[in-house]
């Protein structure tokens, strides 16, 4: 197979959809690869690293010559030309995807969308929802700690004893037990909440509390895992167990999400102005329209004291180890549609036939 990578386009992305360990691996299988030049750049990965990793460092147009192109977003319109007619495009379809899939398939070039893959155990090493998820969680709770004016941990000092901050997680899917995780690690007292009545027991193993286990719901999960949106009665009592909570907390990370749909509102503008001054919320829902009522994706707000953050794009910001776990994941699923050195799509495949939504 020809394997083709192009540099990032797209505002705020860092990461590449290959590293150079990921296209030794590919070489060796007996791959060929092409890497656009500079695209691991932000990513702190050379062009000197593909190249002894066995790739040919070109131009974009090099590289979106090949039979096989991976990107991390989606193509832009300006790299849809470049596309010869049969090109298959490994990447995130993203949000609003509509428009752009009707360009690929005017231009014969078919996306196997990555945030498709279905929430399967065979399809797990294939699943980049989840590896960037990590990333995410992890990041939003040093950007929470780095914005308390307050330490995370206890302390015990010469000038006294300082106790530690309170965290709530909202959210317990593999972004938010990260942020418990790696809130706990950073000395906080963590309580977790997630409406999945399965979730529990996740959250209780990182050794944080469960929030109001009388508001989950043993019907809550939808396929794959993810939660599903609630019932009216019970997303009352979900946002009335949340209100009762968050004005004892420091730091609030709020990582609920339903897929295809806007983020749930969780933290309403009420509740924020029950929070101490010094509070801080870290939205990671922020890109599907926020968990809080207060967030505007991209910004920081101040409402009475307590700093509302939306994040875009948190992976991003780890891009090194963001990429490696991305390129996994795409290697695992070219490995998948490698057939005696050849690419087929085979669609009677579940993992393929969902990425390509047929």
């Amino acid at each position: 197979m020809h394997i083709g990578v192009l540099k990032e386009a797209v505002a705020r992305e860092r990461r590449v959809a290959l590293v150079p360990d990921a296209v030794a691996r590919l070489v060796k299988a007996g791959d060929t690869v092409t890497v656009e030049r500079g695209a691991g750049a932000a990513a702190c990965f050379t062009d000197d690293a593909y190249t002894a990793a066995g790739a040919t460092i070109s131009d974009a147009r090099a590289a979106a010559a090949a039979n096989i192109v991976c990107k991390v977003q989606r193509p832009t319109d300006a790299e849809v030309d470049l596309f010869p007619a049969g090109t298959v495009v490994i990447a995130l379809a993203g949000r609003e995807a509509t428009a752009a899939l009707e360009t690929l398939a005017a231009h014969q070039v078919t996306l196997l969308a990555l945030e498709r893959v279905p929430r399967t155990t065979r399809a797990q090493a294939m699943d980049v929802l989840s590896s960037q998820a990590t990333v995410a969680g992890y990041k939003a709770a040093l950007i929470g700690a780095s914005a308390l004016p307050r330490f995370l941990p206890m302390l015990t000092t010469a000038a006294g004893s300082l106790i530690p901050a309170k965290v709530l997680v909202l959210g317990a899917g593999v972004a938010g037990l990260q942020a418990i995780a790696t809130s706990r690690r950073l000395g906080g007292v963590v309580t977790g909440f997630d409406v999945r009545a399965a979730a529990a027991e996740e959250v209780l193993s990182l050794g944080a509390k469960f929030l109001a286990p009388e508001a989950v719901a043993e019907d809550a999960s939808a396929a794959g895992g993810y939660a599903k949106e609630l019932a009216a009665d019970q997303q009352r009592r979900v946002l009335a167990a949340i209100d009762g909570a968050i004005a004892a907390m420091d730091l609030v990370i709020s990582t609920a999400a339903i897929p295809g749909k806007p983020a749930p509102r969780l933290i309403t503008t009420a509740m924020v102005e029950r929070m101490k001054p010094g509070s801080v919320i870290v939205d990671v829902a922020a890109e599907t329209g926020g968990n809080c009522e207060l967030t505007r994706p991209g910004e920081t707000v101040e409402h009475r004291g307590v700093t509302v953050i939306g994040p875009l794009n948190l992976p991003s910001t780890m891009a090194l180890h963001a990429s490696q776990m991305f390129a996994r994941n795409v290697v695992t699923l070219l490995e998948l549609v490698r057939k005696d050195g050849k690419l087929v799509l085979d669609l009677a495949d579940d993992i393929v036939k969902a990425m390509v939504g047929e």
